[in-house]
């Protein structure tokens, strides 16, 4: 049974991935993790990007907290779907893995420079494949970790008026 913070909420997980295959196996990992979480797989980079902003059958769809991205898809592929999620405003703020069968340098360059916020290698063998998903059950944690502190008003200064600096 896992035990969860009674303030915890489930963590959203958006699997962009065209492998079928690799969708049910992230999904049975995180399924046995240690969070509180929810998977949501897109087959697509379009689908993807309709589900993240909520567009036609997506509309009212929950914003996942975490995308884990593969590279290499028909149509618009993970590259240009990062590149997307990192020129919308709405979408910028939003954790990306990338997490690919590619370990070309120029691949993990380039995910980098369009913000990327880690790269993952997917393993061929199911065995590293738990691992690698436990690796991001760890991410996962730092999360939904409780909400940083109110902000403090600033003083006025007694002479001028004026905040403090």
């Amino acid at each position: 049974m896992r035990k969860t913070h009674k303030n915890a909420r489930l963590l959203e997980i958006l699997v962009v991935e065209d492998n079928p295959a690799d969708i049910r196996f992230m999904s049975e990992i995180f399924k046995e993790g240690r969070l509180a979480n929810r998977v949501t797989a897109m087959r697509d980079g379009e689908a993807a990007l309709r589900y993240l902003r909520g567009e036609g059958e997506f509309e009212g769809a929950v914003k996942p907290d975490l995308v884990l991205l593969d590279l290499n898809m028909p149509g618009k592929d993970g590259r240009q779907v990062l590149e997307e999620i990192r020129n919308d405003p709405l979408l910028t703020h939003l954790p990306v893995i990338i997490l690919t069968t590619s370990s070309a340098m120029q691949d993990v360059s380039l995910s980098y420079d369009l913000k990327a916020n880690s790269y993952m290698v997917k393993p061929a063998d199911l065995g590293q494949l738990i691992k690698v998903g436990m690796c991001l059950d760890n991410v996962g944690l730092g999360l939904v970790a409780a909400p940083a502190p109110a902000v403090k008003p600033r003083r006025r200064g007694k002479q001028t008026g004026k905040a403090d600096d």
